[in-house]
């Protein structure tokens, strides 16, 4: 099943392939770049591609999943984002990667919009979350922007992280309201 492609004012969200993965691979390696995610060490060419897979079932599986992004100004794979189901918790969450080279410059804050947007304009949801460790600053900015608020400090994916949330009612309210 063919997935959404989006073009956001800076942005094209496409489908993942297994074209991306050297791209991605290159991507998960560069310095500090997995610094707050669990795991350790950057993943193998075979895992990266697994994960892509992974991703292309998901999108099978609920319809939703992560976009690989390309800049407009430069049409490369840039990273990922989108929405990801979360089982132990039965939520969906708002996620991003993005190359070092693309930090900065508002692009995941952009695509986090985009990204909710399709998800409370296509699915039930009543909420999404985001998931942020407590030192990546930069990324609880992001989420900020984009319109989630902080709710508590807990523990995902076996690491404690920052949990944040935009109800759909909160999504939904005029910009003036906000």
């Amino acid at each position: 099943m063919p997935h959404p492609i989006f073009t956001t004012q800076r942005l094209t969200l496409r489908q993942f392939m297994l074209d991306d993965v050297a791209a991605l691979h290159q991507i998960l390696h560069q310095e500090d770049i997995l610094k707050y995610f669990p795991g350790p060490g950057a993943p193998t060419q075979e895992k990266v591609e697994k994960l892509i897979n992974t991703q292309i079932q998901h999108w099978d599986d609920f319809g939703y999943g992560w976009w690989a992004i390309e800049p407009l100004e430069k049409p490369q794979f840039g990273g990922w984002m989108g929405l990801q189901y979360l089982p132990e918790t039965d939520e969906t969450e708002v996620g991003y990667l993005l190359s070092r080279d693309l930090w900065g410059q508002g692009l995941a804050t952009e695509g986090a919009i985009a990204s909710l947007k399709f998800g409370f304009d296509n699915f039930p949801f009543e909420s999404i979350v985001g998931i942020v460790h407590p030192d990546n600053i930069a990324s609880q900015r992001v989420l900020e922007k984009s319109g989630l608020s902080f709710t508590q400090q807990t523990e995902y994916f076996g690491m404690e992280c920052f949990h944040y949330l935009i109800s759909r009612a909160a999504f939904e309210r005029p910009q003036d309201e906000k």
